[in-house]
């Protein structure tokens, strides 16, 4: 989380949003706004295009807080988020994956690579295709 610098100027309440769905139920809730006329290939496009705008739009918020002296609206940042968790939903769908498979997955990877927690040692140092 970030410092309690930055946390002081939020007056947002956003513990009303902590929902408890699966990854799998988000993404079926999310893709029912996915456009329909667009071929599968169309849609991989628009969704890593959409992830890579969404994210630029993450980092410059971020970029501004701490580079430009701007105040870090992280209600604003959140919904970003979403913008970009959307974007994933439809990346996932398009090669045939559910978001809770592609979740269990990366933790999965992430115990391999780091059974202990973080260490600079192992992520230097991957073994042979650790992605």
């Amino acid at each position: 989380m970030l410092n309690e610098k930055i946390l002081q100027k939020v007056e947002y309440n956003h513990a009303s949003y902590n929902a408890c769905i699966n990854g799998n139920q988000y993404q079926n809730m999310a893709l029912r706004t996915a456009n329909i006329d667009l071929e599968e290939h169309e849609q991989l496009i628009n969704g890593a295009l959409g992830l890579c705008g969404e994210s630029g739009e993450v980092a410059d918020m971020v970029k501004k807080c701490f580079m430009q002296g701007h105040e870090l609206d992280v209600e604003h940042l959140a919904k970003e988020l979403g913008d970009c968790m959307w974007y994933i939903a439809l990346i996932a769908d398009c090669i045939g994956y559910g978001l809770s498979g592609i979740m269990q997955m990366n933790v999965d990877k992430l115990k391999a690579r780091y059974p202990e927690g973080f260490a600079v040692e192992n992520s230097v140092n991957r073994k042979q295709g650790d992605v």
